[in-house]
């Protein structure tokens, strides 16, 4: 069944101000793919306060530093989203900015400081953007400057070297970027905005490719992991960043190592010691010690999960499990799961702040005709819905 939501993306009750809005409650956003709803979940309680329907929604939102950088309610939520990237007000959710990158797969960081966000652009763009991320900035949201990189070889018929993820290390000045069809880790001088490095990546065996594509920079600025689309199942690779423009590759795990299956994002705890890579072929998280490069232990999750993302106080990480429409919330000092959450149908991003946006009777009643099926036309899509990432062709 479909209708026209005749609304853009937001929560549009007119009574709505930043007055209504709390800014003093730590909450995670769990975009459900399935529905197009966002879980708005209340991380004291780690229960869901609201659902609302919001006419896109994003597979991998910005969540590196942005749980720490959205504290008022005019900052940005920045998405993936359609052939672009867009910010949603996290007051209101409703959609403040939006560029176009000529890619329908796209990843997306803001910098520490919250001035900029760099964005990778996979084909047929093969572009890595720099854009405005200061809501108080005249230029707020405009592309700033980009590098065209389809001049750069790519394996087999790829017209460019496929850049898939970006993160950044926590001092701001260096990005780096899987590259998946060049097997390449290029490193981007932020303020400048050109490469700054780039490491070739060999496989083990000499042979076949390695295929790195989603990267996690560490807090403390001396670990980089880089999941790969190597062999069968997938590898993970631990860099040093000491030297922030140039890494090296210190260890490389494998199922052989006690790695789960089909290694995909990660995320790096608050001490910058252990490290949690979201391994949904084997339907678990595996933990590695990252001093030692050595996995410790697998967290099982009951199904498939992506992604994750810390909540503001980082003692807490949030994973929805996309094939069970819910998140399991795993203690970061325990290492244990304390708590399952109901959510929409096939959860897949997620990010934090501390603002609580304000409900509205709309967008609530868009949101329970959304889990019901009711499909509304003109919506955004997301480049992940169902099983995917950055190794599928587009």
């Amino acid at each position: 069944m479909a209708a026209s939501a005749g609304m853009t993306a937001g929560w549009t009750d007119p009574t709505y101000s930043h007055d209504d809005v709390n800014t003093d409650s730590e909450t995670i956003f769990v975009f459900n793919t399935g529905d197009m709803t966002v879980s708005v979940i209340d991380a004291a309680s780690d229960e869901v306060v609201a659902t609302p329907y919001l006419d896109l929604t994003s597979s991998f939102p910005s969540n590196q530093f942005t749980p720490q950088l959205t504290d008022t309610p005019s900052d940005p939520l920045w998405l993936n989203v359609d052939r672009g990237v867009r910010a949603v007000e996290v007051g209101s959710l409703s959609e403040v900015a939006a560029v176009e990158t000529g890619s329908g797969a796209n990843w997306q960081e803001v910098t520490p400081d919250g001035k900029h966000l760099v964005v990778s652009a996979r084909e047929p763009a093969h572009t890595q953007y720099r854009i405005d991320a200061d809501p108080d900035s005249d230029s707020f949201g405009e592309v700033t400057v980009k590098i065209d990189r389809t001049d750069e070889e790519g394996r087999g018929d790829n017209d460019g070297p496929g850049p898939c993820d970006v993160t950044i290390h926590p001092d701001g000045a260096y990005a780096y970027v899987p590259d998946i069809f060049a097997d390449t880790l290029t490193v981007i001088d932020i303020d400048a905005f050109e490469l700054a490095n780039q490491i070739s990546v060999a496989p083990d065996d000499g042979a076949g490719a390695v295929q790195p594509f989603m990267g996690t920079a560490g807090w403390n600025g001396d670990v980089l992991l880089v999941e790969n689309f190597e062999g069968e199942s997938g590898t993970e690779s631990i860099w040093d960043t000491s030297d922030p423009a140039a890494p090296t590759e210190r260890v490389r795990l494998t199922t052989d190592d006690g790695l789960g299956n089909g290694a995909f994002t990660s995320e790096i705890g608050p001490d910058s010691k252990w490290a949690y890579v979201f391994t949904p072929d084997s339907n678990d998280v595996t933990v590695i010690d990252l001093d030692e490069g050595a996995v410790t232990d697998r967290i099982d999750l009951g199904g498939s999960a992506f992604v994750g993302t810390w909540g503001p106080s980082r003692e807490r990480l949030y994973v929805p499990v996309q094939t069970n429409d819910e998140v399991k919330v795993i203690d970061h000092a325990s290492g244990e799961v304390t708590a399952t959450i109901p959510v929409g149908a096939m959860p897949y991003g997620a990010t934090a702040a501390t603002v609580r946006p304000r409900e509205d009777t709309l967008s609530s009643l868009l949101g329970v005709l959304a889990t019901l099926g009711v499909e509304f036309s003109g919506a955004g899509t997301s480049y992940c819905i169902g099983k995917c990432g950055c190794g599928h062709r587009l």
